[in-house]
């Protein structure tokens, strides 16, 4: 049992460049849930970290860069906005420098603990659902969700997703960069494979339009969710 969240939750996990944001937005829209991207909450405390001055290499730094520490995102999927104490940094969480810092505040045990507390948090107050994605979703934050799938496509593929998402970027090193970003997270925890009751959604011959529909149509069968838009 899960506890006595009464809304459905919808949790999704899979490696970079599966689509796992824009997808489990858009499906939230869809089933008229919230949404919540906790890729967002590492990648704030990643950008309040740098702003410090700190290493996010170093633990220590990280963990005194949770005192204080408030983060606010939007929980409606039409609305995109990502706050850090009072401040949008909708736009600053997504700068390269800030994507190549998440990775060491997510090895750090206190920031997982703290920022997994606050995502149930939010998961258990949603009604009439969630869809909540990111790393280890599935299983350590929302292990008893009534869905839970794993997201993810050909390398191929998700590299060349990426790529169009960064048209400014070099296609080969953008396919690097996610490959290094991926090794570094599954040294925290594995997103590459499915856990025991987690279905896998392999989007490689999909389009995004066609990737929402099947976990939407996922969510319909697998939750019994009667009540949807």
């Amino acid at each position: 049992m899960r506890g006595a969240a009464v809304g459905v939750i919808v949790a999704v996990d899979g490696p970079a460049g599966s689509g796992k944001s824009s997808v489990s937005r858009a499906a939230a829209a869809a089933l008229g849930y919230d949404f919540l991207d906790t890729g967002a909450a590492y990648r704030a405390l990643a950008w309040r970290v740098l702003e410090q001055g700190a290493d996010p290499e170093d633990a220590t730094a990280v963990e005194r860069a949770l005192d204080g520490f408030a983060f606010e995102s939007a929980g409606d999927p039409a609305e995109r906005w990502v706050r850090v104490d009072g401040v949008d940094v909708t736009d600053a969480i997504r700068t390269p420098s800030v994507t190549a810092a998440v990775s060491g505040i997510a090895r750090v045990p206190a920031v997982r603990t703290r920022l997994n507390d606050g995502f149930r948090a939010r998961l258990a107050a949603a009604e009439p659902g969630v869809v909540a994605e990111g790393r280890d979703i599935t299983t350590v934050v929302a292990p008893h969700a009534d869905v839970r799938v794993l997201l993810t496509a050909s390398p191929e593929v998700r590299a060349a997703r990426r790529a169009k998402e960064l048209p400014d970027e070099d296609r080969s090193a953008v396919a690097r960069s996610m490959a290094e970003r991926d090794a570094k997270d599954s040294r925290v925890v594995d997103f590459l494979e499915a856990a025991e009751g987690v279905t896998t959604l392999d989007s490689t011959d999909l389009d995004f339009d066609g990737t929402v529909d099947a976990l939407v149509a996922l969510v319909r069968q697998t939750a019994d969710v009667e009540q949807v838009r």
